[in-house]
């Protein structure tokens, strides 16, 4: 594993992330992690709107059938993920949405009068 000693090390993602600024400047604003661990890997996290991930896909580039969808939280969140190669970084985009709970109200039903 190679450790980030400077920020000149981070460029892979800081350049990613510059780039992604630019090009995509109207998008929904994500969390933005760069981490000295993983030097060439940038994480946009998308919080509380799951619609937001879906833009960023498109501009990313990623599939629908490379998304990951799972819940955590003891089922009480829904989570998106997926990963891409773009700009010379590795880019995870994620998203995380409560669990939508509704009550379903059946009028009548298959035997109604």
């Amino acid at each position: 594993m190679n450790y980030a000693d400077s920020v000149q090390d981070l460029s892979p993602a800081l350049a990613a992330l510059r780039l992604l600024a630019v090009d995509f400047a109207k998008m929904p604003a994500p969390t933005v992690r760069v981490s000295p661990v993983f030097p060439a890997v940038l994480d946009l996290s998308l919080h509380g709107d799951l619609g937001a991930f879906e833009p960023w896909r498109l501009a990313l580039g990623i599939a629908r059938e490379d998304i990951d969808f799972h819940t955590q939280g003891d089922g009480r969140t829904w989570v998106l993920c997926a990963d891409t190669d773009y700009a010379g970084a590795r880019v995870t985009l994620y998203a995380f949405g409560d669990v939508l709970r509704r009550t379903l109200n059946v009028v009548g039903g298959c035997h109604a009068a």
